[in-house]
């Protein structure tokens, strides 16, 4: 009975272990990513992530805890993948900013965030295509 129960606390571990929010590019420009989100208090947002082509980058690691979650991505050019849900962006390369409103009086831009409805799992890929 032991070995059962520390088979399955192993098994337990490891998979939350691999849990995470994670994106793929498959297009075949390098993409730059936003997530925005609520964390039980606030809702905010933070990037950038920058994805190669072909490669995938985790955005949330450890288990879900939110059924919804929020992307922008860009490719700087001629590709955007964008929704109608707004978050503030910095330009800067690394930001986290609380809260969702008054973007450009706070001195940031306001984008359009896409929905991943997670279905509460907790373990999430997603994919951007040309």
């Amino acid at each position: 009975m032991r070995h059962i129960l520390a088979a399955l606390m192993l098994l337990a571990l490891t998979a939350s272990a691999q849990a995470h929010l994670a994106l793929c590019n498959k297009t075949a420009h390098p993409t730059r990513v936003a997530l925005g989100r609520f964390n039980g208090t606030d809702w905010g947002s933070e990037g950038w992530w920058t994805i190669a082509p072909g490669k995938c980058e985790t955005l949330v690691p450890g288990a879900l805890d939110a059924r919804y979650y929020y992307l922008y991505a860009s490719d700087g050019g001629s590709g955007s993948w964008d929704g109608t849900h707004g978050f503030c962006v910095a330009a800067s390369d690394k930001f986290a900013i609380v809260g969702r409103e008054d973007c450009s009086a706070r001195g940031y831009e306001r984008k359009g965030f896409y929905e991943v409805d997670t279905h509460e799992d907790t373990d999430v890929t997603k994919s951007l295509s040309d």
